[in-house]
């Protein structure tokens, strides 16, 4: 059974002056943002922008250089541990293990996320139905679709029905039916338990298809945020697009890309999940 939706509308991931540097280097610089409890929030810019390295620090894999972030009401630097258990995660690599079923990938999860042994077995069966994946819980994870094992992902993140479930680039690589079965079980996630949903994008369509609101990195800045209908009224320019918007605001091709490993990253996760 579903849990009783939280109050929409309550702030349940804030930042302030959010910071890290790498040496001389700042990766992310002074990031202040606002989320609401229920809200698709989605974080844009370029490679190399900063987006994975904020998410990264929200999800307290990675400690922030100045600045502080709340999740779900807890300091992700002093209280770690309670955001851990408040969040869902699902990263650009693909996490499940193709030597494992759909099932026993969950089943892992489970345990990891010390969910009483007593429900465990429901919880993983209403996991897989509200994926899809029931028919193909008990089927090797190597057989499964790009779609499949992103859907299974997400699963496996929202097995402890978290308050907040962040996903970095959820739907690359994907082509357009399965990208459209995400979003609508991402939807549905939102709609029946309340979730609320940080990602990172690099598809303007999907952006304007799920976000309720965003913020476009430049440098690892925030240019600019709002929702996709006031972004693109604020060209003053007729039809505008997001991307119109995007590339007003995250800088030029000369800037824009990253660097060897990000585009290596970027085309070995493609490669493997399409």
């Amino acid at each position: 059974m579903a849990p009783s939706p939280p109050d929409s509308g309550a702030i349940v991931l804030e930042t302030d002056g959010l910071t890290r540097r790498f040496g001389a280097f700042t990766a992310v610089d002074r990031v202040s943002l606002a989320v609401r409890t229920r809200e698709v929030f989605g974080l844009l810019g370029s490679n190399g922008a900063g987006k994975t390295t904020t998410i990264k620090m929200l999800t307290t894999l990675l400690p922030p250089t100045a600045g502080r972030a709340t999740v779900a009401g807890f300091d992700v630097v002093r209280e770690a541990w309670r955001v851990r258990r408040a969040i869902g995660y699902v990263p650009q690599m693909i996490s499940a293990d193709g030597s494992l079923t759909g099932y026993e990938n969950l089943l892992i999860f489970a345990k990891l996320y010390d969910i009483p042994a007593a429900v465990r077995a429901e919880r993983i069966a209403d996991a897989l139905a509200v994926m899809d994946l029931t028919d193909a819980g008990s089927r090797m994870v190597r057989e499964y679709s790009g779609g499949m094992i992103r859907r299974l992902e997400i699963a496996q993140a929202m097995l402890h029905h978290p308050r907040v479930l962040f996903l970095d680039e959820p739907t690359m690589g994907l082509d357009p039916i399965a990208r459209n079965t995400v979003w609508n079980h991402l939807r549905q996630l939102r709609d029946e338990f309340g979730t609320t949903i940080f990602l990172t994008t690099h598809a303007m369509e999907e952006a304007d298809e799920l976000c309720d609101r965003l913020a476009i990195l430049h440098r690892g800045a925030v240019a600019v945020s709002g929702s996709p209908q006031e972004l693109k009224a604020g060209l003053d320019q007729p039809d505008a697009t997001l991307d119109d918007v995007f590339v007003r605001y995250a800088g030029t091709a000369l800037d824009s890309g990253g660097d060897y490993r990000d585009a290596s990253r970027v085309r070995r996760t493609a490669r493997r999940v399409g």
